[in-house]
């Protein structure tokens, strides 16, 4: 162990590695930028377009039903949504044309402990069971407790 030392690698031979490593890195945004947007409705396994209003009560049952399942099995909470109010939609399609279809939405839900709260919600194409039919993203707010959601139920909305 005494007297050698392993070579040292000169700056030119740093500067070389940096670069090879760094290369992919540099090129990837050029290459995302260059693919070719395709509408979801033109693609071989094409998307209709087509989801139901904010408004729909299909919509406002799924959401019941999936709050009804996460409060009793989950949270042992006893919460149930009565109703849903102020409906609004906040965004449609808002990623673009070439990613799955989503309709936004917003509303006030009142509970059976008479609170009321916002709940935010998203209308998604083909997420159903086994990809059929649509399926509902939501997230009531002060009642995300594992922050699935961030804050306020930030990214449940577009």
């Amino acid at each position: 162990m005494t007297g050698s030392k392993a070579p040292a690698l000169t700056r030119s031979a740093c500067f070389a590695m940096a670069c090879l490593v760094a290369a992919p890195f540099c090129a990837a945004p050029i290459a995302a930028a260059a693919r070719p947007i395709v509408p979801a409705e033109r693609r071989y396994d094409s998307y209709a377009g087509v989801l139901p209003t904010c408004t729909d009560p299909g919509v406002f049952e799924r959401i019941r039903s999936l709050f009804h399942d996460r409060e009793t099995e989950f949270w042992k909470s006893g919460l149930e949504i009565v109703n849903l109010d102020q409906v609004r939609e906040i965004g449609f399609r808002t990623e673009g044309l070439d990613y799955i279809p989503r309709r936004y939405c917003r509303a006030q839900v009142y509970l059976n402990n008479q609170a009321v709260r916002p709940v935010s919600y998203s209308i998604v194409e083909d997420a159903g069971f086994a990809g059929f039919g649509y399926d509902v993203e939501w997230c009531v707010a002060g009642l995300d407790r594992n922050d699935a959601y961030g804050g306020y139920c930030r990214d449940a909305r577009p």
